[in-house]
Parts: C-alpha cells; structure tokens; sequence
C-alpha cells in the first residue's frame, strides 16, 4: 500500500474516531448546557494537537508519535488520541509539565465559561492549543482568543499546531498569573492549570460582568467579575485535576496529617476538596469535624470572595458571610 493510500486510511480512521469521541462526549451531557459546543469539536482535529504523546508503561512511559515508520503504531497513535482521556504530552526529569485534557472536561468547562458571540478570551495554559482552537472556532474570529503559556516551547509548539489546523490565535509566552494586559479587556478567562489562590491581575484585565473558570483544590470555581477589584462565585459539581500553574513563587502544598482520620474517609473525594481548600487554616481534624457536621458538602456549597481593596481572598461554605470562611493562601 503506498503512502498516498495510507494517509487516507489514517484521515478516515480520524474522521471516525472525532465522530465516536463526539458521540461519547454528548452522551456524558457534557454541552447540555451549551449544545453549540458539539459542532466545534466535531470540526477541530485534535490528533494534530497531539503528534506525539506519552502513556503509561512499565517502568515509565511509551511514547506513541504520528511518524512511526511502523503502520500499526500510527494506528495506535491516531485511535488514542481520540479517547476521551487527558494525554500526557510534555515530560521532564520522568514528571508531567504539559497535557491535554480529557475532552469531555474541556467540553465541560468551555460549556460552563458561557461564551458568547463576541466575547474576547483568555486563556491560561496553551497545552497544545487545541483548547484555544475550539474557542476560535466557537467564536469565529481568531483575533478573539489569546492563550498563554510560561514555557517558549509549549507556546512554539501550540502555535504550530494551531497553524496547521487553520486557527491563529494570539499565542504569547509569559507567565500566566500575571495575565495578558496588552489584549485586555476581557469578557472570559478560563484557567488549565490548578491555581491556589486568584490572581488579582486577572480581575484588573476583565470587563464588569466577566466570567472566570478556573481549577483549584480539585474542584472547578467559577467567579462573576465585579469590578478591577471584586470577584465571587462558587464551585460547580465536577472534580477537576489539572498540572499547576508554573511561574510566580507558590508555596509548596505540604503533606497532611490525617492519621487521626477514621480510615474509610481518609481518600474521599469531598474531603480530600475540603482538605485542599482549607490547607493552611484548618488541621485534617477540624476539617474531618466540620465535614461530618455539615453532612459532607458537595462542592457547590462551597465558593470563593476576591476582596483586592483589602487585598484579601477566602474561601466559604454556604455563605461568604460566615460562620465557616478560611483565608486562601
């Protein structure tokens, strides 16, 4: 079979692993909210977003790359770039700096950043760039969506796989916290990244009424913009695991304590949330007491205030008032 006859072979096989993955994702109701989302990734080919990935395997990774010399491995290759799993597409020193998501998430989380038409996007955290290719897609206007990313080679390589997939977003390289002002204002920020507090930089660069949509103690939080200063929402419903965000000085988060913890709860989900979001202020023990009392909360009882006037930033339960609020740190 010669090369011509194989290409194609492989364009077919993409073309029915988009529409399986399609399938998959609406059957999740990923978009429910916002159906016009199915209509970008059925159009936007991720496998060129992906020309290599690694996955895991004994005693490390496999690296899968779409210019094996070996047929079968560009099958191999092709198929799972189309599985509704997040690809781990950048190592260092064997740890994971850069990947792209698992697509029902994305579609998820672009569903729940509420875009509307002529809305103007930042994105934090290039990855591959697909990401920022199904915004420009969704708006139609390439000159609408900036991503960034700290690393000139993921930025580089983002903004290659853009190009040959047809988008040219505003690609630029810098650290993300400290956000894009030169293409501000804003109307949607959305974070791939895990944050551990919000940047007051972002609020500063986002028109009144902005949206953002970011990871933090694996949850997904999603803040109403008031002004330059003032943001405050809560957590939606979905677990979110991302790679942190690279740049400024953070913190080291430090390993709890919880062998005073009954070991049935210790790696709950919810309480591993409330762990996370409360590391810093409360100790596993009040935490595990406070959960217990609360009926173990779900993660949309659970929100965020950015007060930047009085440089201040807490986390709440049920009411940004009180009783139960921690500091972000």
């Amino acid at each position: 079979m010669g090369a011509a006859a194989l290409d194609k072979d492989l364009d077919d096989l993409a073309a029915t692993a988009r529409a399986a993955l399609v399938r998959e994702i609406d059957a999740s109701g990923a978009w429910d909210d916002d159906p016009v989302w199915q209509e970008a990734f059925e159009a936007v080919p991720r496998h060129l977003f992906v020309p290599y990935y690694y996955v895991g395997a004994v005693g490390g990774y496999e690296r899968r790359w779409g210019e094996s010399p070996d047929p079968r491995a560009r099958e191999r290759w092709l198929r799972g770039a189309y599985e509704d799993a997040p690809l781990a597409t950048r190592l260092r020193d064997g740890e994971l700096v850069s990947s792209s998501s698992q697509p029902s998430l994305m579609a998820k989380m672009l569903a729940e950043l509420r875009v509307e038409d002529g809305n103007r996007v930042l994105e934090i955290g290039a990855g591959t760039g697909y990401n920022a290719a199904l915004l420009a897609h969704r708006l139609g206007d390439d000159d609408l969506v900036t991503t960034v990313d700290l690393e000139p080679e993921i930025t580089e390589s983002a903004r290659q796989h853009l190009a040959a997939a047809g988008y040219h977003p505003a690609v630029v390289t810098g650290d993300g916290a400290r956000g894009v002002p030169e293409r501000a204002p804003y109307d949607r920020i959305i974070a791939t990244c895990t944050l551990t507090s919000i940047p007051q930089a972002w609020l500063a660069q986002c028109s009144p009424g902005a949206r953002i949509l970011a990871p933090l103690a694996t949850g997904l939080i999603a803040l109403t913009v008031q002004d330059a200063t003032h943001a405050e929402g809560r957590f939606l419903h979905t677990p979110a695991y991302f790679v942190p965000l690279r740049g400024e000085t953070r913190p080291e988060p430090g390993t709890a304590d919880l062998g005073a913890i009954p070991r049935r709860f210790r790696d709950h989900e919810l309480f591993r949330f409330l762990l996370a979001l409360t590391r810093g202020t409360l100790d596993p023990q009040e935490a595990f007491t406070l959960w217990e009392r609360e009926d173990q909360p779900q993660r949309e009882r659970y929100g965020i205030t950015v007060n930047g006037e009085q440089e201040q930033q807490w986390a709440w339960l049920d009411d940004p008032e009180g009783p139960y609020i921690w500091p972000l740190r």
